[in-house]
């Protein structure tokens, strides 16, 4: 009889520790934790879609075929060969770390800043503040020029992210349409969940493609050797990279001068295939 009471008693004993385990381990009991094992599933496969989606909009940003017309500028390169500054491929790769040089110390700031806090307000203020620093007319109307155009396309092309169009129709029915383009791009990269790093690499990224792609079209170099220059200046622009990014646009400078004069002798060429 004795035996039997404990017998009785184990059953209770253990079905008491079976369920302190399952409060452990998640506070319920296995139909519940089952389920909810599945929602849980469910909920991050549909992060998954979500992050891969976003993946694609991400690479769309950086693709030579969205028209926000980038191809229309060469930096200033088309002025530096007719001043005879740059007239070889050794020339142009000097050029380039030059132009990447002064993206990084002038430029990432803003981006950096922007893509921090891709809002209205700070993207107004950092506007303004750059189109004070640009010192000559000709980057100065370039900068807008792509800026415009990166607002315009991303206002369309990414119709997922409202705040991209209710921004632009803001600043346009308040007048304020110079819409320069670090600070855009870093707006966009924040909105489209590009961390701080990565944007400002992407940046420097699109320069030198542009450039490059440039000095193509100037019959400066091949297509084969721009591709052979590109891949060879990636380790700078990294090491560039990485001593300008994170900073704030209290820091912001230009680096290399002559670049930006002789930018600003580009409205003056008798024959010009760029606008800047």
């Amino acid at each position: 009889m004795e035996l039997n009471k404990e017998n009785k008693k184990r059953p209770s004993s253990d079905s008491l520790v079976q369920q302190s385990q399952w409060q452990l381990h998640n506070s319920d009991p296995p139909t519940v934790a089952f389920a909810r094992s599945m929602d849980l599933n469910r909920e991050n496969k549909k992060r998954a879609i979500s992050d891969s989606f976003l993946q694609w909009s991400q690479w769309q940003l950086l693709d030579s075929i969205l028209p926000t017309g980038g191809f229309a500028h060469s930096f200033g390169l088309e002025a530096a060969i007719q001043a005879r500054i740059v007239s070889c491929p050794e020339d142009l790769q000097t050029f380039v770390i030059h132009l990447l040089e002064n993206t990084g110390s002038l430029l990432l700031p803003f981006v950096y800043s922007t893509t921090m806090s891709p809002d209205f307000e700070n993207r107004r203020k950092l506007d303004k503040m750059l189109d004070a620093m640009l010192t000559n007319e000709v980057s100065r109307k370039a900068s807008i020029s792509q800026g415009s155009a990166l607002m315009r396309v991303a206002a369309s092309v990414y119709s997922e992210i409202p705040s991209l169009k209710s921004m632009r129709e803001a600043s346009l029915s308040s007048g304020v349409v110079s819409f320069h383009h670090a600070p855009m791009f870093g707006v966009i990269c924040g909105l489209l969940g590009l961390d701080s790093a990565t944007s400002q690499r992407a940046y420097m990224f699109i320069t030198m493609r542009d450039v490059i792609s440039a000095a193509t079209r100037l019959n400066l170099v091949g297509p084969l050797g721009a591709a052979v220059l590109q891949h060879k200046i990636a380790s700078v622009a990294e090491a560039i990279l990485n001593r300008w990014k994170d900073r704030p646009v209290e820091e912001a400078c230009q680096t290399v001068a002559l670049l930006d004069i002789v930018q600003g002798c580009h409205g003056y060429l008798f024959s010009r295939l760029f606008c800047s």
